[in-house]
């Protein structure tokens, strides 16, 4: 893969070339719920990219959901990817697929996309799993499980797992943050091309627009810049 700044991308807008926000919704919400926090969160600044997990809900209720979703996050120049369900990614329209359920999945996956879909690979807890998966040559790797950034910091285990990762292998990653939005520093400073935010943007009381703004702020001051 060329530069990791400008790999994992759907539109032709200016990025930064730097460690970029990637968020994930909450599972087993509602379009009603989700559509108008999504478009605060995108007038905060740069968002790469929504990562739309299945969770609990059934296929009829998260079609319907990533029906409204991809769309509405499309037209603001963010990439959907829908983790679990790859027909409903193709009914939906979705830019790519996130797989946890291992090498033989995603390896068909990437065969099945062709360079149409971004296919990520997730469910990742050491490095020989990592390199496994890595041997499919996904776009990007992510560090870390849905749902379990309920600490301020990001999990050590994921942190490690991204800077030996950003350091060895040119596939893109992605490491979950905490839930505090200064989180974001420390993943950056592994070297991962992303971070992912969920409940640091998506939770209880907290202002979706106020969090991505001062994420891509932080970023802005602290990330390491590609190719320096």
């Amino acid at each position: 893969m060329g530069s990791p700044a400008t790999e994992f991308r759907m539109t032709d807008r200016q990025e930064p070339n730097r460690c970029r926000v990637v968020l994930i919704a909450p599972a087993d919400t509602d379009a009603e719920t989700l559509l108008p926090r999504l478009r605060d969160a995108v007038s905060g600044g740069d968002v790469s990219s929504l990562i739309l997990p299945q969770g609990g809900t059934g296929e009829v209720a998260f079609q319907a959901l990533a029906q409204a979703i991809v769309p509405a996050a499309q037209q603001a120049g963010v990439a959907v990817i829908i983790a679990g369900d790859t027909r409903i990614a193709g009914r939906v329209g979705a830019d790519g697929i996130h797989l946890e359920t291992g090498l033989a999945d995603v390896s068909d996956a990437v065969q099945r996309a062709a360079g149409r879909l971004i296919v990520g690979a997730g469910g990742i807890t050491t490095r020989d799993a990592a390199l496994d998966i890595g041997e499919a040559q996904p776009d990007y790797v992510f560090f870390g499980k849905f749902g379990m950034d309920t600490k301020p910091e990001p999990h050590r285990r994921n942190l490690a797992l991204g800077q030996w990762w950003a350091e060895m292998i040119s596939i893109p990653c992605i490491v979950l943050a905490g839930s505090d939005i200064a989180s974001v520093e420390a993943v950056a400073q592994t070297g991962a091309e992303f971070v992912a935010l969920s409940s640091a943007v998506f939770g209880d009381g907290i202002d979706p627009a106020a969090a991505v703004a001062e994420a891509n702020a932080i970023l802005d001051r602290a990330a390491p810049r590609f190719g320096d």
